[in-house]
C-alpha cells in the first residue's frame, strides 16, 4: 500500500468517526431536550424517558432539526416559546457533545 493509500484510508476513517460522533451527539441532545420538555409537562420517570425516546425518533422524519422543534413545540404548546425551545436545543447539543467527549 502506498503512502497515498494510507492517507486516504486515514481520512476516510476520520470522516466516518466524526460522522458517527455527530450522530450520537445529536441523538443524545434530542434525548436531553425530550427530558427537559417532559419535565415542563409534568412527566417523570418512565413516562419522561418514553417521551424523550419519542423526541429522538422524531428526528428521523425529515432532514435537519426542524422536525424535532415541531414535535417539542407542538407538545409544549404555551409552556415554552420558540426562542426558549431553540436555545434549549442548542444547549442540549453542547451538553451532549461534552458528555460524549468525556466518555471517550
Amino acid at each position: 500500500m502506498s503512502t497515498f493509500d494510507n492517507r486516504e484510508n486515514a481520512f476516510e476513517n476520520k470522516y466516518a468517526h466524526d460522522a458517527e460522533m455527530q450522530f450520537k451527539a445529536e441523538a443524545r441532545g434530542n434525548k436531553l431536550l425530550g427530558l427537559w420538555a417532559a419535565g415542563l409537562m409534568g412527566k417523570s420517570g418512565d413516562e419522561a424517558a418514553a417521551y424523550a425516546a419519542e423526541v429522538v425518533k422524531s428526528d428521523f422524519e425529515e432532514a435537519g432539526h426542524e422536525d424535532v422543534f415541531l414535535k417539542v413545540s407542538g407538545d409544549l404548546g404555551e409552556l415554552a416559546n420558540e426562542a426558549t425551545i431553540r436555545a434549549k436545543m442548542a444547549s442540549c447539543l453542547v451538553e451532549a457533545k461534552s458528555q460524549i467527549i468525556g466518555e471517550v
